[in-house]
């Protein structure tokens, strides 16, 4: 297990990487960026579609990890009636929130930067809390439980979504791989059953739902996941992509 030092330094590579970055740094008006995200966003639009429901009971809802913001931009202009937040760990990225407004044309309500352990949002003051692609680099899954316990209104959810998840039993493999996929930032893979205890030991109540998308992969990939697709015991069995809905009782 991290160190309190160790975590401590993964934290300050990933508020710096949105700094230092060529393509992601506030003041880069990179192409390559706009094209990434806007593939990300193909992957997004399946997720609203699959919980639609849940975003449009919500009034007040909070994206963390949001990096740039451009999913809480993209939300926005979904539902504009609804008041969107989007956070990150690095004031770096929420700088660049401007720029996913104007591709979107909306106007998210509130931005800010926070460890998901530390949202500044008062006891019970959010009906939804989003992450796309980003609890597997929360550092502190305990203590970011017991926070979304308290931001949430009875009632409310938390969705992690399209996020890599693994058995505890492949964990080092797959936590190898995806860091020399991607070097620059620390990467990690969530070991599904522990973010459910982890849950569970805070008050709410987490499901896992599976969801081995082809949508934005790779040629490797997609062969890869549409195997989980059709022998969908494979999905407990290898590392795979899941969603997570995490809920507070009413």
């Amino acid at each position: 297990m991290d160190q309190p030092r160790e975590l401590a330094e993964k934290e300050q590579i990933e508020i710096l990487f949105w700094r230092d970055s060529a393509h992601e740094r506030p003041e880069a008006d990179s192409l390559e960026n706009l094209v990434n995200k806007l593939s990300e966003a193909r992957v997004f639009l399946e997720k609203l579609s699959a919980f639609g429901d849940r975003f449009a009971g919500a009034q007040t809802i909070l994206e963390l990890g949001g990096g740039q913001g451009w999913a809480s931009a993209m939300l926005k202009k979904r539902y504009p009636d609804k008041t969107l937040i989007a956070s990150d760990i690095s004031e770096f990225a929420i700088a660049s929130v401007g720029k996913w407004e104007r591709v979107f044309e909306s106007k998210v309500d509130r931005t800010f930067a926070c460890r998901a352990y530390e949202i500044p949002m008062e006891d019970a003051s959010v009906d939804l809390v989003f992450c796309f692609a980003a609890a597997h680099h929360f550092v502190r899954h305990r203590s970011t439980m017991k926070e979304l316990a308290r931001v949430l209104r009875p009632g409310g959810a938390a969705l992690y979504l399209h996020e890599p998840v693994c058995p505890p039993s492949m964990h080092k493999w797959a936590h190898r791989r995806v860091n020399r996929k991607r070097p620059e930032v620390p990467e990690d893979v969530l070991i599904y059953p522990e973010i459910v205890r982890l849950a569970s030991e805070a008050g709410l109540r987490a499901t896992v739902r599976f969801a081995p998308t082809t949508t934005n992969r790779g040629a490797i990939e997609t062969v890869y996941y549409l195997a989980q697709q059709k022998l969908p015991f494979l999905r407990r069995l290898l590392p795979s992509s899941a969603d997570f809905v995490i809920e507070k009782a009413g």
